[in-house]
């Protein structure tokens, strides 16, 4: 780019892209500088097995994205971007033959869950005639403070949101199904089940799958974030890739500086620019457990012995809701599981364009101990292999990252990490620091636009949205962001 950008964003994964695009939309010239080779972040999509096996390194299901605001003005399908929704969205296999699942329909779904099927209807069907306004509200009401809609149905959710899965479950729930499914919908927030808040991660993404489902994208999510490049290089803009930002002086005379980075990042490339009293704050940002990732290349489908796991994309392979919080609670404590909570994906149930004809690809990951190197694989096997008999035999290859090779991988897993931040309720009140607008920083025009700043973790482009919006405010005065520009005619 010639010349001094308008507005200059650190990392590229889709909180900095998203922040560029809102930039762009508002006629100002921007730049993207990623450390990475490739844009993306956690949406990069790489052939780590064999030739023509397409895995998605990180970030696969994209049930945010699909109900984001953000994603929905951005026109996925404008942009060549098709999200696939598989039959099942999520399912969770029990003991016997026996699994719970979850699929767009609520009826269908309380109607396999027996005893509990007016239960689930009654906690969710409130919630599912509001989720709109419900997204929308947890996504930016950090931006607009106060919702404008939906009071009663956020109202509801919020309260019964507060307590421990665990809690919630038992109140609602006699069976051993509608308990475990909801469990382990919790149970990607990575914190222990037994904590405040977690009730309501396995409320919002259980809502989620019949609000919107729960759909990967047609080739592999590196899709979304090249479609999100382009846009950008079409409004002018430039993602430069390979560069690594140590020092925010190299951005000297540019107005806007955002950074989709770890909270830990911006204070050193800050140096000593910031004072004491936000430093301390950052440090006292947490962390949570890491994630141990395998990638396989399969000669076959998953044989999952309930047929309807095999039409899931998503599975969660735990057992029953008390296994599940076992398992969560051992890497909060500094634990590896024996037999831990395994999150598994199945991309080419819906997907065959990832795979050479006949093949398919799948991936698991556990939840172990902050920057834990320990090896998983033969436990995340076993899980596996007790619900889906002769699974080892369908392995053609296998690939594994630890906790600390997925910080190597991507710098905002810090300690393996993938949501850029624990995810308690001190911390999603508060993220990253205690400050009425936690996008803006002591340093005049810089602000942070990462997933460690509200709404969290998860593919939804809000929390650089958000940020933008509050620069485009702040420094160019522009107080009501303007839309996002349409593709252009094909």
């Amino acid at each position: 780019m010639n010349g001094t950008p308008d507005a200059v964003v650190v990392g590229a994964g889709p909180n900095g892209l998203a922040a560029a695009l809102r930039l762009a939309a508002a006629g100002l010239r921007v730049q993207v500088v990623e450390r990475g080779e490739q844009a993306g972040g956690g949406l990069r999509t790489e052939e780590v097995t064999l030739p023509g096996y397409r895995h998605d390194i990180c970030s696969t299901v994209h049930p945010m994205a699909a109900a984001a605001p953000f994603f929905e003005e951005f026109n996925l399908d404008s942009r060549g971007v098709r999200l696939l929704q598989p039959e099942v969205a999520f399912a969770h296999p029990l003991d016997g033959g026996r699994a719970a699942v979850s699929v767009g329909s609520l009826e269908q779904t309380a109607a396999g869950l027996g005893v509990d099927d007016a239960a689930w209807r009654q906690l969710f069907g409130p919630l599912l005639r509001q989720a709109p306004e419900i997204v929308d509200f947890f996504l930016t009401s950090a931006f607009r403070r106060l919702p404008t809609r939906g009071v009663t149905g956020i109202t509801r959710f919020g309260l019964q949101a507060l307590p421990s899965v665990g809690q919630l479950a038992r109140r609602r729930f006699e069976g051993e199904e509608a308990r475990a499914l909801i469990a382990g919908a919790a149970a990607h927030g990575m914190l222990e089940l037994s904590r405040p808040l977690t009730a309501g991660l396995g409320m919002i993404l259980a809502m989620l799958a019949h609000h919107r489902g729960w759909p990967v994208v047609e080739g592999g999510s590196q899709v979304l974030a090249d479609a999100m490049v382009t846009a950008l290089e079409q409004q002018g803009g430039e993602v430069v890739t390979g560069h690594e930002v140590t020092d925010l002086r190299e951005f000297a005379g540019v107005p806007a500086v955002l950074l989709d980075t770890t909270p830990g990042a911006f204070v050193a490339m800050a140096g000593n620019a910031l004072p004491e009293g936000y430093r301390r704050w950052v440090r006292r940002y947490t962390h949570g457990p890491g994630v141990f990732k395998i990638d396989w290349a399969l000669s076959e489908p998953v044989p999952w012995t309930n047929p309807d796991v095999r039409r899931a994309g998503t599975v969660h392979v735990a057992g029953t809701m008390e296994e599940t919080i076992a398992g969560e609670a051992a890497p909060a404590h500094g634990r590896v599981a024996e037999k831990p909570y395994v999150l598994a994906v199945q991309p080419t149930v819906v997907d065959p364009s990832r795979a050479p004809e006949g093949g398919h690809v799948f991936w698991a990951y556990v939840h172990v101990p902050h920057g834990s190197t320990v090896d998983m694989t033969e436990a995340i096997e076993d899980q596996i292999e007790r619900f889906a008999p002769g699974f080892r035999d369908t392995i053609l290859a296998r690939h594994t990252m630890h906790a600390g090779e997925m910080e190597q991988w991507n710098p905002n897993d810090v300690g393996g990490d993938i949501s850029n931040g624990e995810a308690s309720l001190r911390q999603m009140l508060f993220r990253p620091v205690p400050r009425w607008n936690t996008y803006k920083t002591p340093m005049t025009g810089v602000y942070l636009a990462g997933a460690a700043t509200p709404p969290g973790p998860a593919v939804h482009g809000h929390c650089g949205d958000n940020a933008a919006r509050v620069a485009l405010r702040d420094v160019f005065g522009i107080r009501h962001a303007p839309a996002l520009r349409p593709a252009p005619p094909a």
